[in-house]
């Protein structure tokens, strides 16, 4: 069973070096491409690149809307010649232990199976501190929290994608989500398989052409919980990288301190009475 990944990335120079060299050992391709980055994520994709030439198909598109990613996302199926794909996102950085077990679960049982969940953290603020798991709303086979599903089989009947980005889902050809699919087959990851920088700043440029600070809509000012002590991080933090890869190891500042306390009852109160339990992929 062959597995491709699918990466789609702009403006992801802090965290793309860690989150490809964190799987593209296990997998046999990499679809990496770009939709317009301002920062250095080129350049780094090109260092990767040079590693592992044969495995990385890197390309240059556009993305004029939220419509058009999702057309990005189909165009990277249409090409895909797996028997699984993955996606794995530019700020998604996973641990050894978890893509293995993924890429071992495929190659084992992927002609039985359909689909793999998995649970990931979700950083807030900064890489020592996470998202508690109620705030998590992606609900799977009656399991409420951070989950997900990354990784699907292509035999899939008229597997696809559809709805703008940010909806945006895996569905057959009856128009039904992966996820709503036979429980039967569908595999669970037991232990967290990635962390997810999603909410945190993952570029080092400074604003779009509508002059709002980039990633400063996906920025979250939250009370995060701390990681223990002990805490293994992904094992590609602590591998060598090329001196254009920024350091992962940055603490928020105490401003992003005060306005998160600020904003706690709101988040809270929001959660708890107006929230609702998401199902995608």
């Amino acid at each position: 069973m062959s597995v491709w990944v699918h990466t789609l990335v702009r403006n992801e120079e802090k965290y793309v070096w860690f989150a490809v060299m964190s799987v593209i050992d296990y997998v046999d391709r990499v679809l990496l491409w770009d939709t317009g980055s301002e920062d250095k994520t080129i350049e780094i994709i090109k260092e990767i690149k040079k590693l592992y030439p044969s495995k990385i198909s890197f390309r240059e598109v556009k993305q004029r809307d939220i419509y058009e990613f999702t057309h990005l996302r189909q165009e990277m199926l249409d090409s895909t010649k797996s028997d699984w794909f993955m996606i794995v996102d530019g700020d998604e950085v996973w641990w050894d232990s978890a893509i293995k077990e993924v890429a071992g679960v495929i190659r084992k049982k992927g002609s039985k199976i359909e689909s793999i969940v998995n649970r990931y953290y979700n950083v807030i603020g900064d890489i020592y501190h996470c998202q508690d798991e109620s705030a998590g709303r992606y609900r799977i086979d009656g399991k409420t929290g951070h989950l997900t599903i990354r990784a699907s089989s292509k035999k899939i009947s008229g597997i696809h994608f559809s709805k703008p980005h940010g909806i945006q889902g895996i569905f057959d050809d009856r128009g039904v989500p992966i996820q709503n699919r036979s429980k039967k087959k569908r595999e669970y990851i037991k232990h967290p398989a990635y962390i997810h920088f999603t909410n945190v700043r993952r570029s080092s440029s400074v604003y779009l052409d509508s002059k709002v600070p980039k990633r400063e809509m996906k920025l979250k000012y939250e009370v995060g919980n701390s990681f223990p002590f002990d805490f293994y991080y992904p094992e590609v933090f602590f591998r060598p990288r090329p001196s254009i890869v920024p350091s992962p190891w940055e603490s928020i500042s105490n401003k992003f301190k005060v306005r998160a306390y600020i904003e706690k009852p709101f988040r809270t109160f929001k959660r708890r009475f107006i929230g609702k339990d998401r199902s995608g992929y």
